[in-house]
């Protein structure tokens, strides 16, 4: 019996770094008439605001919602009428600048810089430093077509993990590369939320589009949780469907 459905965000849940479309809304909202969500992206908190939490149904029953920037290393949940944090757990100022001159060393190294980009490639994150090969800003159009294949973000995490031992390093979304502290993926970041909802791993279920050794959905299969690959949100919608008629 499946208690919680969690997922990835871009690429699973919405596009890259937009909004939930109001038929995914709507979805999210039957959902959670029958289970609990998480929602785990490598996005901080704003992006999340943005994305999910200003853009789900009226009647959503948000006290089963769980929302998890950051990979997971920060949780936020719906309190008292609003959304509140209940852990962050950040990078040393020291180890943030280690993390952000390996960035800069590799990109030059392996020869990835695009003609065009649109605002900071490298975004502190606090407890995540994540690089966006064309910049945060960057239309989706121009995103979707720079790594389809995720070839070229192999290539510069086969070096990150050369320069910086220690450390998660998975590829997301549709340009980005994600940092955290060692052991710190969509895995732990489950066994967290486990902990925290009471819920088992047995009665999760995870969805999303980076279900694929190196990327940053793949630690939910390793960990042995059913996982759902799906291509975009329409795939997602599909899933939602049937999950909301299997417990209904």
């Amino acid at each position: 019996m499946i208690s919680l459905v969690a997922f990835d965000l871009d690429g699973t849940l919405a596009e890259s770094k937009q909004p939930l479309k109001e038929s995914m809304g709507e979805a999210l909202a039957n959902l959670l008439s029958v289970a609990h969500v998480a929602v785990i992206s490598g996005g901080d908190w704003p992006q999340f605001e943005k994305q999910v939490a200003s853009r789900l149904a009226e009647r959503a029953d948000l006290s089963k919602l769980w929302l998890m920037p950051t990979t997971g290393t920060k949780l936020y949940t719906h309190r008292n009428g609003k959304w509140a944090p209940v852990f962050a757990d950040l990078f040393t100022e020291e180890k943030r600048k280690e993390i952000i001159t390996a960035f800069n060393e590799s990109l030059d190294a392996t020869g990835f810089t695009p003609e065009k980009t649109w605002g900071e490639r490298i975004e502190d994150r606090g407890s995540q430093i994540t690089f966006s090969a064309l910049g945060q800003q960057a239309p989706y159009a121009e995103k979707k077509h720079w790594d389809p294949d995720f070839a070229k973000r192999k290539i510069i995490q086969a070096d990150l993990r050369k320069r910086l031992p220690g450390l998660s390093i998975n590829m997301g979304g549709a340009t980005s590369i994600d940092i955290t502290k060692e052991g710190v993926d969509k895995g732990s970041a489950l066994k967290k939320l486990s902990e925290r909802s009471g819920i088992p791993l047995e009665q999760m279920m995870f969805i999303g589009d980076a279900i694929f050794p190196g990327g940053n959905d793949y630690p939910a299969k390793e960990i042995g949780l059913k996982t759902v690959l799906v291509r975009d949100p329409d795939d997602t919608l599909t899933a939602i469907a049937s999950i909301v008629a299997c417990l209904q």
